[in-house]
Order: structure tokens, then C-alpha cells, then sequence
């Protein structure tokens, strides 16, 4: 299987495996900066470390935006 995790329905290359934070820095993101859903279930800020992606996983990540 090739490298590839999707991220907002589009396959990205990656460096597997990774965790969610160095995926996250790897597409010049900020992990304070997101919400990110791996494979269907919602990942505290606090587990990107620790979480690792795989070939063929699937994530949602939403940039946050302040403003008033």
C-alpha cells in the first residue's frame, strides 16, 4: 500500500508512520490551530503525539479561526 493518508477527501503523501502532530507540521499546520477527526473519531489536541496514522486512514481537519 502506498504512503497515502486522506485528509479532507484528498490523498496526501506521507512519511508513515507518523503521528497526527508531525503529519499536521508536516503540512505547515499548526496543531493548536486545528480540529482533527482520524478515522471517524475526534482527537484531543493533547493526543496528537501519541496518535499515529497509517497507510489508508482517513482525517477531517478543520482550521480554527478567531474573529469576533
Amino acid at each position: 500500500m502506498n504512503p497515502f493518508v486522506t485528509a479532507n477527501g484528498k490523498p496526501i503523501e506521507a512519511k508513515l508512520p507518523c503521528s497526527v502532530e508531525e503529519f499536521l507540521v508536516a503540512q505547515n499546520l499548526l496543531p493548536r490551530s486545528v480540529v482533527v477527526e482520524h478515522n471517524g473519531e475526534a482527537v484531543a489536541p493533547s493526543e496528537f503525539p501519541q496518535r499515529r496514522l497509517n497507510a489508508g486512514d482517513r482525517l477531517e481537519i478543520v482550521k480554527i479561526v478567531a474573529g469576533g
